[in-house]
């Protein structure tokens, strides 16, 4: 049996693979990404399982459905009692680490990971609880609207680049450590998690990012349908993020489209940071190194803008694998987030045996090692903001269908129909094929229980941001530890031993 090989894995926020160099964007410059991709195995049916920050992230650390952990909104509680895969790598002798973003909810802020090495970015309690008691009103506070597209363009410097770069230092500095570590007779493999903000809106690009798209065709999204040819999740969707009410010209959506293009090559660009730090430590051929994000973003296709949507610019992520036992190429069965838990699982020498709950997912290295794999299916659910009830997806083959009990059915076949333009789900061609979506929905999901526990879950954590607000408990939001006491160089040490210690590699 080989070394047991180390694992990174980078993800972006609200990155839309069809806007990768690597996807077939025709201007997206991302020659880091590429790279992998060129030497990997490309993932083109990759979904996550809820079109949401925290409900994504939640599923994708424990490997298992949203409605099962309750990870129904971006203010639910990520509870400790659920094993995530940073649990399974550490038993399987990982030593982990996590950088950057998880939007975790609740007082437990590392979930299995040993070592933490920056805050959230966003908040940790539950002010972002949505309302279906009312579900027509508009949080302006943290609902997204259309004046972020209208802001769209280039500063120095934002809440947004100083975190990213905070994650790439942050992470850099900890492989290093573990390098040193490594020549001082530790063993362990390495398990890192470096997750970015970026190219999550505010579309707001470095000038030097924003320069490498000077005089590049970018492509605008196809005209819109008309509003009242929307589906009706669509149509709550447009009103929540104001786009039925705040028109946007053209040069406002190409300056958007090209600011999230900046931030997309900003981001690639933290990764080939991160791989030229494995290459420096020597450990690029024993690392498997995967890239990924939460989910995706509309932006403009079909008028919508970001995420909360069933359709592929926000439901499907980018997966790229490459390092030891993957092979070059592109993998079509349609897989999701919550199967890396799995895929972990088999990297590490383990096994779903270990596993503490019920896992809903399946190892994607038979895909990645260029084998068949009979599963070609991804699951979703969305329970949060601009909805009343829960909305699902089941992708399986070339079809997509999405049911809400509230609105009317949707089924495309992706194969004819990428851009989801024609609803098939009256379709007396597709007849056989919509009754048996229906009824595995009705197999699958009890909605109306599975409504009662989320309306019954907002009620409560309403009633607890109050008290908290007003001074009950302490807040939850991540402080690094950091010992200035024992850094550097300091009295209680010998300055040779210390330097000889920081010097990687050793002499």
């Amino acid at each position: 049996m080989g070394k047991t090989p180390n694992i990174l894995l980078v993800m972006a926020d609200q990155l839309a693979p069809q806007f990768c160099g690597a996807y077939g964007h025709p201007a997206a410059i991302t020659p880091h990404i590429d790279a992998l991709s060129a030497r990997g195995m490309r993932f083109d049916a990759a979904y996550c399982n809820s079109p949401l920050c925290a409900p994504s992230r939640f599923s994708f650390m424990s490997g298992q459905h949203v409605s099962r952990i309750g990870a129904y909104d971006n203010a639910s509680e990520f509870p400790a009692a659920t094993p995530t895969f940073a649990h399974y790598l550490k038993l399987l002798g990982y030593r982990t680490c996590l950088s950057g973003k998880m939007h975790f909810v609740g007082p437990d802020q590392k979930h299995g990971f040993e070592d933490r090495v920056t805050t959230d970015i966003y908040p940790s309690d539950f002010a972002w609880t949505p309302d279906w008691d009312n579900s027509g009103a508009r949080i302006g506070k943290w609902y997204h609207n259309m004046q972020t597209v209208k802001e769209s363009g280039t500063a120095v410097a934002t809440f947004q680049t100083d975190y990213d770069d905070e994650t790439a230092y942050a992470a850099r500095r900890w492989l290093i450590d573990w390098g040193r570590g490594q020549a001082h007779g530790d063993t362990q493999p390495f398990a890192m998690v470096a997750s970015f903000i970026h190219p999550h809106d505010p579309y707001v690009a470095k000038p030097e990012f924003w320069d490498l798209y000077e005089d590049v065709d970018i492509p605008l999204p196809d005209p819109a349908p008309d509003y009242t040819d929307m589906d009706p999740f669509s149509q709550r969707l447009m009103d929540g993020i104001e786009a039925s009410t705040v028109p946007l010209s053209p040069e406002e959506v190409y300056r958007a489209r090209r600011s999230y293009l900046a931030n997309v090559s900003y981001f690639d660009s933290k990764v080939g940071e991160l791989v030229q730090t494995l290459d420096d430590m020597g450990e690029l051929d024993n690392t498997i190194i995967i890239v990924t994000a939460d989910h995706g973003d509309m932006l403009g296709e079909r008028g919508l803008w970001y995420k909360m949507s069933w359709f592929e610019h926000s439901a499907r992520v980018p997966l790229i694998m490459a390092g030891p036992g993957v092979a070059q190429g592109t993998a079509a069965n349609a897989c999701s987030l919550l199967d890396m838990l799995p895929t972990f699982l088999e990297i590490g020498g383990g096994d779903a045996s270990m596993a503490g709950q019920a896992l809903d997912g399946r190892s994607l290295m038979p895909l990645a090692r260029g084998d068949a794999d009979p599963v070609d299916e991804a699951i979703g659910e969305y329970c949060a903001e601009m909805t009343s009830a829960p909305v699902f997806m089941i992708r399986r083959g070339a079809l997509k269908y999405v049911h809400c009990d509230t609105d009317p059915a949707q089924l495309y076949d992706l194969a004819a129909d990428p851009s989801e333009a024609c609803n098939l789900a009256e379709h007396p061609d597709y007849a056989d094929q919509a009754a048996a979506f229906a009824q595995e929905v009705r197999t699958r999901w009890d909605t109306g229980d599975l409504r009662d526990k989320i309306v019954a879950t907002q009620r409560s954590r309403h009633v607890l941001h109050k008290a908290m607000e007003a001074g009950a408990g302490e807040h939850w939001d991540y402080n690094p530890p950091s010992d200035a006491s024992q850094q550097y160089v300091r009295n209680h040490m010998d300055w040779t031993v210390a330097a000889s210690r920081y010097r990687f590699p050793p002499t």
